[in-house]
């Protein structure tokens, strides 16, 4: 949990979250702030398991991963290729295009090049193309006068991806098995305070959308999952504008480390599906292996 990524607090947060479970699922649970010493200290004294608490950068892009695969510790979720492909947004969305999956029109610029003028028409998106949870996202309104002015500690790298109107859905995918449909609500944009500050955003859930358009969401969250080669537990973010029917809905993205937090909604949709979070805690870990 932990670690020194920009989602650190929201990884301690699921760390804790976690942990409190699983000791309630009768498991015996060590707490570890992911840092520099990381192997060493695992490799002192090997768990059975390694629960992934980790959120972002090193934890949830293959470099824990290929940690865990050379100490031989099983371990939750994906594996180095899914993780590191799930990670890089434009390499996930190459994979979603080329398994038939809707992604929205999308380029990688230098920061430089996003300050200097719109490279495409607005409104856009701008963002990090290795960050989650809203990290660094810039939207940039259809009347904007000039390109965002991106922050210094934004990387060099940014993904600028045109304007996806509607609503925010997601579906988690629990091993083989699509669970159900959150539709997001908030009052401005989905960003990192809305997915995480109590009162942020509210979960319908299940989602009060079309049937076509839940079973699609199920179909296509599934299907993600499975080209991306994840592993575990996984959540799919979509866009759907009601206007334009199925051909509305688009995929933004995959987490393979979705938060396991109080406001998060991978633990919701479970419940809704009957599965307490101490009992997809312990699935988890179940779960768990090298070789993923």
């Amino acid at each position: 949990m932990g670690g020194p990524s920009a989602e650190r607090e929201v990884s301690l947060s699921s760390g804790r979250e976690c942990a409190a479970a699983l000791r309630a699922e009768g498991f015996e649970v060590v707490t570890l702030d992911a840092a520099a010493d990381l192997a060493e200290r695992l490799r002192a004294d090997p768990p059975d398991v390694v629960f992934n608490a980790l959120h972002g950068r090193w934890g949830e892009d293959g470099c824990v991963q290929g940690i865990l695969e050379w100490l031989r510790i099983p371990y939750t979720a994906s594996g180095v290729l899914a993780s590191a492909l799930a990670m890089d947004k434009q390499r996930a969305k190459a994979a979603f295009a080329g398994a038939g999956l809707p992604v929205a029109p999308s380029r990688i610029v230098t920061r430089s090049e996003a300050r200097a003028a719109h490279v495409m028409p607005p409104p856009y998106v701008v963002k990090p193309n290795n960050e989650g949870s809203s990290v660094g996202v810039y939207l940039v309104h259809s009347d904007a006068n000039g390109p965002p002015q991106l922050d210094d500690a934004m990387p060099d790298e940014v993904m600028v991806e045109a304007f996806a109107p509607g609503r925010e859905l997601t579906t988690t995918v629990m091993g083989d098995r699509a669970l159900t449909v959150t539709d997001i609500l908030t009052d401005g944009w989905y960003d990192y305070d809305a997915k995480y500050k109590p009162g942020g955003s509210r979960h319908v859930v299940p989602a009060e959308v079309p049937g076509d358009i839940f079973a699609l969401c199920l179909e296509h969250a599934l299907r993600a999952h499975r080209v991306l080669g994840c592993r575990g537990v996984s959540r799919t973010d979509f866009r759907w504008d009601e206007t334009r029917g199925v051909a509305g809905l688009i995929v933004l993205e995959t987490n393979t480390q979705p938060g396991l937090t109080p406001t998060s909604l991978v633990p919701e949709q479970a419940a809704h599906c009957g599965i307490p979070f101490g009992a997809l805690c312990r699935w988890m870990v179940e779960d768990a292996s090298c070789n993923r």
